[in-house]
């Protein structure tokens, strides 16, 4: 059965998939996801996935592809909600795909919406915080907001697929950036074997 609670924010980055491909698998060992995302990420949704998704209410279903009764969504606009406080106590935060100017704001001490806020919360109270930037190239700027959210505790885990498990199609390369997600939080995932792990051929 799933249990605890995970914090997702959703930026407007591109790399929708992401999102869409790790939300599936949270609410797996997880009862319950609390998410915000910004307008953007709906708008990039769209674009990416060929989905035509209202911002309020969204069809979390529809976005998903399946049915997700343990995801709340909470306003992006919204700091009386819970991942916005300290003392509301839940197993990490993720924010994928976390788009360059949601990375500075955080480095930076800046938060502009519940998404910072909650990275913010995060890093004071030392709870997990995965960030999964999806940019290229970086400037000298990114590069060191990059560098300030590691030194303050934060896993920089750039959306880099990996291709030596021979994935055949896109959602298969995507998965490859949600198992290390998964494996990050302490999760034993069932996506992606281990490297070595299995016989070659």
């Amino acid at each position: 059965m799933p249990t605890g609670k995970l914090v997702v924010g959703v930026t407007g980055a591109s790399g929708a998939i992401y999102a869409q491909r790790f939300l599936r698998q949270a609410i797996r060992y997880y009862s319950e996801v609390l998410v915000t995302l910004s307008p953007q990420a709906i708008q990039v949704a769209g674009t990416e996935l060929g989905l035509s998704l209202k911002a309020r209410p969204l069809d979390v279903e529809a976005w998903l592809g399946a049915p997700a009764p343990g995801v709340r969504l909470l306003d992006e606009s919204d700091f009386y909600t819970p991942p916005a406080s300290g003392s509301f106590r839940h197993d990490g935060m993720v924010i994928v795909p976390c788009s360059m100017g949601t990375a500075g704001r955080i480095a930076n001490g800046i938060s502009n919406d519940l998404a910072t806020r909650a990275a913010d919360v995060c890093l004071k109270e030392g709870r997990k915080l995965i960030v999964v930037p999806r940019e290229m190239p970086w400037n000298l700027i990114m590069l060191r907001n990059m560098t300030t959210l590691a030194e303050a505790g934060a896993t920089v885990l750039p959306a880099c697929p990996a291709w030596y498990g021979r994935p055949t199609s896109l959602e298969d390369l995507a998965d490859t950036v949600v198992a290390r997600i998964l494996q990050n939080l302490g999760i034993e995932q069932d996506l992606q074997t281990q490297w070595m792990t299995t016989e070659r051929n």
